[in-house]
């Protein structure tokens, strides 16, 4: 297992992280994108988009929550980070762009 390492608002954090486990987290980013760009008609009353709840366990437990309904697009949206394990648990939100950078890094 590689390390997989996220940057954070402030600061980053790395832990061990699957190749498959990335490609999953990948496939739920792509989605959330796709909800995000789904912009209906502006004469109809936008419906509720459901938001990305991620989660994966490994080493760590690792969580990846994202509401689209509160961001306009895909480049000012906003993710909720949590990582723990049984002694240490950080939550932290982090940029949806810088996100996918970060995970794109990773699986090259």
């Amino acid at each position: 297992m590689n390390q997989f390492t996220i940057n954070l608002n402030q600061g980053s954090v790395s832990f061990n992280f699957s190749q498959d486990a990335a490609q999953k987290l990948r496939q739920e980013i792509n989605l959330l994108i796709q909800s995000l760009k789904d912009n209906p008609q502006a004469s109809t009353k936008p419906s509720a988009k459901k938001p990305m709840e991620y989660q994966h366990t490994g080493e760590v437990f690792l969580e990846v929550f994202c509401n689209p309904n509160i961001y306009p697009s895909p480049f000012a949206a906003k993710v909720l980070i949590t990582i723990r394990d049984e002694r240490l648990r950080i939550t932290s939100e982090a940029e949806l762009t810088r996100l996918i950078e970060d995970l794109e890094q990773y699986l090259q």
